[in-house]
């Protein structure tokens, strides 16, 4: 199982534009895999991503909305954009000039893997 996630991870940070790609446990935003360039804070992106992720997935629910099914948060310096299945989440820190389309199809494939 480590060898297919580290695939995974590997596999989306070879994507043009992306700083770093975790799988995260949704539940304590510990790291379960990463690849991170020099100089990212994997433990402070997996923390914000899994509560991030969770509380979009709760609100989703509460307001009947259904899954969540791809989170993507825009900032001056980056995005952020996480897909989940089960208690893992797949996230991917990305520039600013990143294209988001090929990283959310890439995201998707990955999260199918992990089925």
């Amino acid at each position: 199982m480590t060898s297919s996630l580290r695939d995974l991870v590997d596999r989306l940070s070879r994507q043009r534009g992306v700083r770093a790609s975790l799988i995260v446990s949704e539940i304590d935003g510990l790291v379960v895999d990463s690849s991170l360039r020099f100089g990212e804070d994997g433990e402070r992106v997996a923390a914000l991503a899994a509560s991030i992720y969770r509380k979009a997935r709760l609100s989703a629910g509460a307001a009947h909305l259904g899954a969540v099914s791809f989170l993507q948060l825009d900032a001056d310096q980056g995005r952020l954009c996480a897909v989940g299945r089960d208690d893992l989440v797949l996230v991917v820190v990305a520039e600013p000039s990143a294209n988001v389309g090929l990283i959310r199809v890439e995201l998707f494939k990955a999260v199918e893997t992990l089925a």
